[in-house]
């Protein structure tokens, strides 16, 4: 009840966002001197203002390189232990400290959500499952929902088009806050069921007595059937499902396939987009079909174990409402330039996925997506290859070692809710710099009158 409410919360804000466009007024009859990119179109000299110049500043030390690889290192690093990607991060490093323009700023930013989720993937098989016998990634969930975010990232990408600057800005602080404020309390509750946990097992160990009636104090925990030991190459392999992979680079490939550069809105524009529905509607309703089996067989035979690492039961309505989550979270992906784990990584935790789970699946589904729009960009030439490269190789060692790092101490205070902290943290400064920055544009547009309705998707592109 408690997921569905804040869904409701989302939908509501995001409802009267846009609805709140009807009643702004068009302030481009104030003039002509316009400097937005977010204005339709500079009347005064018949340019499309989403042409942004590129700037590419060249890629020496400085201070701007020093702090933008700190930022950059610390942002992977978190990120992905959170498994949101910190897009929300990259964007305003790379445009207020190295200079890039906006366009190149969102692609680089993908650049670096791409190396840092594949270091995190690549150390995540190297882990066992914290407490049963299965892979620590969920592929059962990486299946349901990434068909839907790459369709709903399609949908983000042709509404951030229309939608105005203050719009989207509106649309970040809603998000962000909200998914930041549910993500804390979770974690608070989680801290509070751990620290219950430990004072029953530390009076556990106090009573325990040997053979001879003599009392043990601090005397390890041992469970009742210890696991066998494995060799890391075992763990790896144990890890890896080369079926559940290949179905997902097939999504993969055949999302990329689709992609096009043809004139927006003709004929064949519109047949190669809309032919990512039915994909979508196909990959994620075999899987609807083969979760809803096994989970209403379980509960006829009164097996109480889960089919995956959601702790609900797979019916209709909670098949569906995932579908929604999973496209709503791919809508905000498209919008904001990120990967969608602002919305998948605390989805997960929402519908019972234990934090080192949801973390390493986010994170799973965050490289699938993000690689995607990589490619494309590549193809469109909208970065430079040395600076990807540099912010590559930072956040593929800051995934790596903020992975290391993380779980060593989650291992020595046996507090997995600080995935969860870190997690509401990083949504939260998201929250801060791109709102900030966000407001401080909307108030620019506003000062040089400029138009602050929707935009024609087909004649502003």
């Amino acid at each position: 009840m408690a997921t569905r409410g804040f869904v409701l919360y989302l939908l509501a804000g995001f409802s009267m966002a846009v609805a709140s466009v009807l009643f702004i007024k068009d302030l481009s009859s104030y003039g002509d001197k316009y400097q937005s990119l977010f204005s339709p179109f500079n009347r005064s000299a018949g340019e499309p203002y989403g042409s942004e110049s590129k700037v590419w500043p060249e890629l020496r030390f400085s201070w701007r390189i020093v702090l933008a690889t700190v930022i950059g290192f610390l942002g992977s690093a978190f990120g992905t232990v959170g498994g949101v990607g910190g897009g929300g991060i990259f964007v305003p490093m790379l445009t207020l400290i190295v200079g890039f323009d906006t366009k190149s700023a969102a692609a680089l930013s993908k650049c670096m959500i791409m190396g840092a989720s594949a270091s995190s993937v690549w150390y995540n098989l190297r882990v066992p499952h914290p407490c049963r016998e299965v892979p620590i990634l969920d592929y059962d969930l990486a299946l349901l929902f990434q068909p839907m975010l790459m369709l709903g990232i399609t949908l983000g990408v042709a509404l951030s088009v229309v939608f105005p600057y203050w719009l989207i800005t509106v649309l970040i602080i809603i998000l962000f806050l909200g998914t930041s404020t549910r993500s804390c309390f979770k974690g608070v509750e989680m801290w509070n069921e751990e620290t219950i946990f430990k004072k029953e097992l530390a009076k556990q160990q106090a009573t325990l007595v040997n053979s001879r009636g003599e009392l043990l104090i601090n005397t390890e925990y041992e469970p009742l059937e210890p696991r066998e030991e494995k060799t890391a190459m075992q763990i790896f392999l144990f890890n890896l499902r080369w079926k559940r992979i290949l179905a997902l680079l097939l999504v993969w490939i055949s999302f990329l396939l689709l992609q096009n550069d043809l004139v927006v809105c003709s004929t064949w524009y519109w047949v190669l987009t809309l032919t990512q529905l039915p994909i979508a509607l196909g990959v994620f309703g075999y899987e609807c079909a083969d979760l809803y089996n096994k989970s209403k067989k379980r509960r006829n035979t009164g097996n109480p174990v889960s089919v995956c690492e959601a702790a609900i039961d797979w019916t209709v309505p909670n098949l569906a409402f995932c579908a929604l989550c999973g496209v709503l979270g791919g809508t905000v992906g498209g919008l904001l330039g990120s990967g969608g784990g602002f919305i998948l990584g605390p989805l997960l935790l929402e519908i019972g996925v234990i934090p080192q789970v949801a973390s390493a699946t986010a994170t799973f589904v965050m490289m699938f997506s993000s690689s995607l729009s990589v490619v494309e960009f590549y193809l469109l030439k909208r970065f430079p290859i040395p600076y990807a490269l540099y912010l590559m190789f930072v956040s593929v060692m800051a995934g790596f070692w903020g992975q290391f790092f993380i779980r060593k101490l989650i291992a020595i205070l046996r507090r997995a809710s600080i995935i969860i902290f870190i997690l509401s943290a990083v949504i939260f400064a998201s929250a801060l710099t791109m709102g900030v920055i966000g407001i401080e544009k909307s108030i620019q547009m506003i000062n040089n009158h400029e138009f602050m309705g929707f935009l024609d998707f087909c004649s502003s592109q």
